[in-house]
């Protein structure tokens, strides 16, 4: 059903220029909006964008200039339009049920308001707090505690004795609490050493799909509070996150290494074993991490440096060929020969 600008106004507390009266149908982004939807525009350099929109109206951030087309004007366009989005697909929440092909082990416990989706298995002696979202065929193991608000994707899988804070999402197929890859060589083989430890997440931790988080060997490989983790990320055995780190998706890091709090991981990034990255530190796409990294550091490259010592380096190898013509000449004419 359409909703009027001064309805959408009044969800989220916005001041309107232009027609409170005009019918919207729906909210969408800025590439997508037609003429009987609304969008948003929260920074200026979208404002090409905006003028390019078949959109009907706009919600803006504060420093947005007045349009000929209607708009609301918030302190928070995102957010806002976040809300918008959402009342326009109205209410769609699931009944909170435990599923009857649901395998819940009877020594295990489960809070209030829980959804337990159809297969699920939860473990002998797991306890999971209040408002639980465990969908279709997530497998929790043995001795496991969830906090509350605690949401699982479908087939996320949690081994035995994992912990998890409040809020934490598991994203579909992500793995925790797998064997960490340790081996030591007896008699010409690789024997396996059991990995006896755990994992322990934060709170507010999100991990992406098909990430993956090792338990320590002997002690926890521990997620600090906030955290957020892409998808196909790989957290080995031991390892120690700080809280807020972002790992962008492909990251791999290595057993025993840690980061400080709000470290920036960039897609691709390869931390070796035994490694400290420093806090608020920045360390760009496809870098390899072979040394500790001092706090605030922005890195690039592989091996890893400065992103600025980087960044002349780059400038400088495409004159690498020139260069080497030049080397041969001055050889030549010294009567060294010819360079390799």
């Amino acid at each position: 059903m359409p909703w009027s600008i001064q309805q959408i106004a009044e969800w989220i507390g916005g001041e309107i220029v232009g027609d409170p009266n005009l019918a919207i149908r729906s909210a969408k982004s800025l590439g997508e909006a037609g003429a009987n939807d609304i969008t948003f525009v929260d920074s200026e350099k979208n404002l090409k964008a905006w003028a390019e929109s078949g959109a009907a109206a706009a919600v803006v951030g504060e420093k947005i200039p007045d349009h000929a087309r209607t708009i609301i004007r918030v302190k928070d366009p995102l957010g806002s339009f976040l809300q918008i989005v959402l009342k326009f697909r109205g209410n769609r929440e699931q009944a909170r049920q435990i599923d009857p092909s649901a395998s819940i082990h009877p020594s295990a416990t489960i809070g209030a308001n829980a959804l337990v989706g159809p297969f699920v298995v939860v473990g002998e002696g797991t306890e999971i707090g209040a408002n639980a979202t465990l969908c279709a065929g997530a497998t929790i193991g043995r001795f496991c505690t969830l906090g509350d608000d605690v949401t699982l994707h479908p087939r996320a899988v949690l081994y035995d004795d994992c912990t998890l804070g409040h809020r934490t999402i598991i994203h579909a197929n992500a793995v925790i609490g797998a064997d960490g890859f340790g081996y030591r060589q007896v008699n010409g083989t690789h024997e396996k050493i059991p990995q006896l430890g755990s994992v322990e997440l934060g709170n507010d931790v999100e991990i992406g799909a098909c990430s993956t988080v090792d338990r320590g060997t002997f002690g926890p490989t521990r997620i600090g509070d906030g955290t957020k983790i892409d998808n196909l990320v790989m957290i080995s055995h031991n390892c120690q996150i700080g809280k807020h780190n972002i790992l962008v998706s492909q990251a791999g890091i290595a057993g025993s290494s840690s980061t400080g709090d709000y470290v920036i991981l960039a897609g691709q990034v390869g931390v070796a074993n035994g490694l400290h990255i420093g806090e608020q530190s920045i360390v760009g796409a496809q870098c390899g991490i072979i040394q500790d990294v001092p706090a605030k550091s922005r890195l690039l490259g592989s091996p890893a440096m400065p992103g600025n010592e980087y960044l002349r380096c780059v400038a400088n190898w495409g004159k690498i060929p020139e260069l080497r013509k030049d080397v041969k000449k001055i050889k030549k004419h010294l009567g060294l020969g010819e360079s390799e």
